[in-house]
Parts: structure tokens; C-alpha cells; sequence
């Protein structure tokens, strides 16, 4: 299991379809071990967004109409997008895309929604769920995520911490 304070990263993917709910696992059971009282600490999360049929380019959305994506890091199962006040939800945003160019291709959708904990985000739960939902979209979105975490022993003042917030 690893320890200490050199940070690792965990990455996962969702493909996205218009109209659905789609959602993948993450299996923490390398990390989060609640016996060892040993809990994962994520201090960044990074999104990329890309046209899952052409992973070069960003989504590509139906002509004459916007079209928008939104995403959840939750630590239960999910059916839906939630709002960020619901206690599951870790980490969420979204994109929207508009008339840019003649292509109506958006533009910068790579590496939005950036998120930094200042003294990192607690987690207890031995699976995380990646969920997006889109609409308007000309193809399935690729949704990744990079988690930068570090492993740390739950002490009693992380465990307060850790209570306080959510699951």
C-alpha cells in the first residue's frame, strides 16, 4: 500500500452518450484500507475533454444548436448528475459550447474545470464513480480524469475532518 507524502495519480475515463447518464468506477482498494485506518487524500483533479471518436479534437456539437457536458466525481453510485451540495459529490463542473467557428467545433475544452483542495479532499470509501451526461453532442464525449492523491494515516483529527465533509 503506498504511503508517505509522495503524491501518485489516478486516472480513469467515461465515454459520454447524448441523453444518458454514463458512469465508471475507480477502485480504491490499493489505498483506503479502514481497519489500517489508512485513507486517501486527493489534492488536485484534472479533466480533459475529447471527441471520443477523434481523441485529437475537443467535442464537436450539433450544427445551429449549443450543446453542453457536465461531470461528477462522487464517492456512492450514482444515477444522475447531482448538485455539488449533495454530500456523495467529491469534485463536478461542466462545459458548454456555442456558435465559435463555422465547424461548431469548441475550443479550450481540454483541461477545464481544474480543481485544487488547499489541504487536500479526504476519502474513506474503497470506490470512487465518474459520471458525465451531455446533450447536443455530434459524437460521445471522452471524459478523463486525473486524481494527484497521497495515502495518510487517519488520525483523530482527520477522521473529525473526514466525518464533516461527507460520506
Amino acid at each position: 500500500m503506498a504511503r508517505g507524502t509522495d503524491s501518485f495519480f489516478i486516472r480513469a475515463n467515461v465515454e459520454v452518450t447524448n441523453g444518458a447518464f454514463s458512469q465508471t468506477e475507480l477502485d480504491l482498494g490499493a489505498y483506503v484500507d479502514a481497519l489500517g485506518k489508512s485513507v486517501l487524500k486527493i489534492h488536485n483533479v484534472q479533466l480533459a475533454f475529447q471527441d471520443a471518436t477523434a481523441l485529437y479534437r475537443p467535442p464537436v456539437y450539433n450544427a445551429g444548436t449549443g450543446a453542453d457536458l457536465a461531470w461528477q466525481l462522487s464517492t456512492q453510485t450514482q444515477a444522475a448528475i447531482l448538485r455539488p451540495s449533495d454530500r456523495s459529490i467529491v469534485s463536478a463542473g461542466s462545459i458548454q459550447c456555442g456558435d465559435v467557428t463555422a465547424g461548431n467545433i469548441t475550443t479550450e475544452a481540454a483541461g477545464v474545470n481544474v480543481q485544487h483542495f488547499t489541504d487536500g479532499y479526504l476519502i474513506a470509501v474503497e470506490s470512487l464513480y465518474l459520471g458525465g451526461q451531455q446533450t447536443g453532442m455530434s459524437n460521445n464525449t471522452s471524459v478523463s480524469i486525473v486524481l494527484e492523491c497521497t495515502v495518510e494515516s487517519l488520525t483523530q483529527s482527520a477522521a473529525m475532518a473526514l466525518a464533516l465533509s461527507q460520506q
